[in-house]
């Protein structure tokens, strides 16, 4: 096993041993691709949430919230490109009965050629030291070059058949890169197809395709049919935003990787109504902001990447994804788009209303443009539990180790724990449990006396709990206590009216934004 797989199968493990995530379902054997969020991931993906919400809206004035249903009228779906284009090629292999998406084989095969040429570079900088220029032995060594572009040619000829719908195209690269079943071998593979994504349903009273509603694949329709409501109720001139988080449903039928690609998900978007002619402007500011919002998490820059579109959907002119390494490689962690006015565009043919904001600047109306930032707040989850989980030495003895989740302090799901040093000491638990009382008024806090005070340490460390207060023999002669810091493991004594305010000022979500 390769140690970056080996790495998340400890965080899968991990995040089911500390109740972050629960296979959905898994007393009868789980469901594929779904998940539940126990009690400390349902606090971190709701401290998630807020601080999106926080800065896309509250942090805004020109962007205000929604929240529409989740069932929206049949009509949406075909206006909105979803009944007719959304669909993945698909390919089956003939021997194993197993089923994948044929462009992430392709991807994988990309994968493969480009680790080739980065195993190559390694190599030479080990053996030149430092006199090594990388970028010339990129350009110049005919086998690394070679490696990289073929790469680049297989991706550039699958985006092609991608965006012209040549599922023959995507057949003939799968032969000719001899891919083979991952699990199998076999190269024995049926046409390539498309397959739609969409969750349907029946309206309960509407027998037939009349009836027929769909679960959303994406939140960004919710706000396009709702522009003029908004827009009229709270008088915004443009530009402005209208924000929204909420589930989406997605018939996926390759479903990998834990929680980055699942069946129901949730969504935080933002969509931007511009005048038009300014979408590049836009495009470059929301390109900026979003990346910010990563970094002030602290997520090392390393991590980030931008990763400008080839092939752009039907209703973009321009597109960019915000890549995070994860332990399977770089992926799209948050997507940014300009959608021009394709969605109000499409709406106001098929409903015959109009969808037109009334400029009193020029004086004339006209259907705005749209700018988009999208992100996976599961993903964003799984993307803070890479970053933060770590495997440490404790002292000078290698054998004695901690796991400890790095989380920023305002997103963790505990923000302090209070540990008495002796649970059988009457004077001592009463002392920690009204110091418990008086701290969760303030920021979730736990109380824990179910072990030895190392055992509770580490135990706060693993779910990323940043101060533990130990209460101890002395804070009943002179209200002190022992306040930990979780990276650093350092102590100091503190009096017990003062630690409300100094973790407040520490976990506070506020300097974030400062």
């Amino acid at each position: 096993m390769s140690q970056q797989a080996d790495d998340f199968k400890k965080l899968t493990a991990h995040a089911k041993e500390y109740g972050f995530i629960y296979q959905s379902s898994e007393i009868y054997d789980g469901l594929s691709a779904v998940y539940d969020y126990g009690p400390n991931g349902s606090e971190l993906k709701n401290n998630i949430k807020e601080y999106w919400w926080k800065a896309m809206v509250q942090m805004h004035d020109n962007i205000v919230g929604i929240d529409a249903a989740i069932f929206m009228h049949p009509k949406t779906w075909k206006a909105s490109g979803h009944v007719d284009a959304f669909n993945d090629p698909l390919v089956d292999n003939k021997d194993s009965k197993r089923r994948y998406r044929a462009d992430q084989l392709i991807e994988d095969a990309i994968d493969k050629l480009t680790e080739k040429a980065e195993k190559e570079i390694e190599k030479a900088k080990k053996r030149f030291g430092g006199s090594f220029d990388e970028k010339l032995y990129r350009d110049t060594n005919p086998r690394v070059s070679g490696y990289l572009q073929r790469a680049a040619d297989i991706t550039h000829r699958m985006n092609a058949a991608l965006g012209a719908g040549d599922m023959e195209a995507l057949k003939a690269l799968i032969e000719e890169l001899e891919i083979a079943d991952p699990e199998t071998g076999s190269k024995n593979w049926t046409d390539v197809r498309q397959f739609n994504l969409m969750f349907f349903t029946q309206l309960g009273n509407i027998a037939g395709e009349e009836g027929k509603l769909y679960l959303r694949p994406e939140t960004a329709q919710g706000i396009f049919v709702n522009f003029l409501n908004v827009q009229k109720t709270t008088r915004q001139r443009l530009p402005f935003g209208i924000a929204q988080i909420g589930k989406a449903f997605r018939n996926e039928i390759v479903a990998r990787q834990f929680i980055f690609r699942m069946r129901e998900f949730e969504q935080m978007e933002m969509q931007f109504f511009i005048k038009p002619g300014t979408q590049q402007e836009w495009f470059n500011y929301w390109k900026q902001y979003r990346l910010k919002w990563h970094l002030a998490l602290g997520t090392p820059a390393g991590k980030l990447r931008y990763h400008e579109h080839e092939n752009l959907a039907h209703y973009a002119d321009a597109a960019v994804d915000i890549e995070f390494e994860f332990p399977f490689g770089f992926k799209e962690l948050e997507g940014i788009h300009s959608r021009t006015d394709f969605d109000l565009t499409s709406h106001q043919k098929l409903s015959g209303k109009k969808m037109q904001y009334f400029d009193p600047e020029m004086n004339e109306s006209y259907v705005p443009y749209v700018v988009e930032t999208s992100i996976g707040c599961d993903r964003m989850f799984l993307a803070l539990l890479s970053n933060a989980l770590v495997e440490e030495v404790v002292g000078d003895d290698e054998g004695n180790t901690r796991d400890v989740l790095k989380l920023h302090p305002a997103l963790a799901p505990v923000k302090c724990a209070v540990l008495p040093l002796k649970r059988n000491e009457e004077p001592l638990v009463k002392k920690a449990k009204d110091i418990f009382n008086q701290l969760k008024l303030s920021f979730p806090t736990q109380y824990d006396d179910t072990g030895s005070i190392g055992k509770l340490y580490r135990r706060q460390d693993a779910i990323g709990t940043p101060y533990c207060v130990t209460v101890d023999f002395e804070s009943l002669d002179n209200d002190t206590v022992t306040l930990r810091e979780r990276d650093s493991m350092a102590q100091e004594r503190v009096p017990i009216d003062k630690v409300e305010e100094i973790v407040r000022k520490k976990v506070d979500m506020r300097q974030l934004f400062e």
